[in-house]
Order: C-alpha cells, then sequence, then structure tokens
C-alpha cells in the first residue's frame, strides 16, 4: 500500500472505515474477529476506494474479511483511533470511523475467511476482549438505537 494514496483526517492520521455487524440472535450480539498478524479482536476495517462513500467501505470490508453481508447505517457512531503497520514497516495512527451492519446472512466464501476466526461476543463481552480503549468504549456502549 503506497501511503500516498491513502486518505488523511485533519491531524495527519490516516482514516480507515469499519463494520460493527450485529445481529439479535439471543440478544445483541457484536461479531469481531481476530487480524491476520497479531491475532488480537478487531472489527471487519479497511481503506477507502477512491470514490466510494465511507459507509459502502464498511460494507465491502464485512463481505471481504469476515463473509457478512446485511443494511448498513449511513451514519458513523464514533471512531477510535490505533496503530497501525504498513507493509513497508512503517507504523501510522489511523482514525477509524465505525458503523452498524445488520448480518442479514454469512457468504459460503469469503476472500479471508482461512485467515482469521470469528466470534459472537455481547457488546460489553467484546469491549473487555478487544485492545483499544476507545473501541472498547464504543463496544460497551453499543445499542440497538446506534443501529437506527
Amino acid at each position: 500500500m503506497d501511503i500516498r494514496q491513502l486518505t488523511a483526517c485533519s491531524e495527519g492520521e490516516l482514516v480507515q472505515y469499519a463494520a460493527l455487524p450485529y445481529r439479535l440472535s439471543g440478544g445483541l450480539m457484536v461479531l469481531l474477529q481476530t487480524s491476520r498478524d497479531t491475532g488480537r479482536w478487531v472489527l471487519p476495517k479497511g481503506w477507502p476506494m477512491k470514490g466510494e462513500k465511507p459507509w459502502s467501505a464498511a460494507k465491502r470490508e464485512a463481505r471481504e474479511e469476515a463473509g457478512v453481508v446485511g443494511a448498513i447505517v449511513k451514519r458513523s457512531i464514533g471512531s477510535f483511533h490505533y496503530p497501525k503497520r504498513l507493509s513497508d514497516g512503517h507504523i501510522v495512527t489511523c482514525e477509524v470511523h465505525v458503523y452498524p451492519l445488520a448480518v442479514g446472512g454469512r457468504r459460503k466464501r469469503w476472500p479471508e475467511r482461512l485467515e482469521r476466526t470469528q466470534r459472537w461476543f455481547t457488546p460489553e463481552e467484546a469491549a473487555h476482549v478487544v485492545q483499544e480503549p476507545e473501541l472498547a468504549a464504543l463496544l460497551g456502549a453499543f445499542t440497538l438505537s446506534d443501529a437506527a
């Protein structure tokens, strides 16, 4: 990834978009997956493509990374920051905007299905297993009213 092609926010941080996949089976549950490099619990997230709406990028990442599809909210419920190691070894700070996605189905095959582990958590459980404090706060406070 060429860092010059990435979108920066006003503080010079790079911008990414994440989906917060959720379902109502057995109460409100959110889907987390492991990162490919460190194995920590994360949301499906990634870089925007030129001309793509932020919520659309989040929806695409949910499909590509987690194999889930559904209806996405077109406004962010908040953001969090984390250090991202780029393929060239540089570490940059990313600001990640989060969009709830009501999971309506799962694909049988998706690009990263063999590279990650997935698990459903209550929002409170998810808040305890992620490493980023701002993401933990977003997850712990997530309710159905955020998904409306």
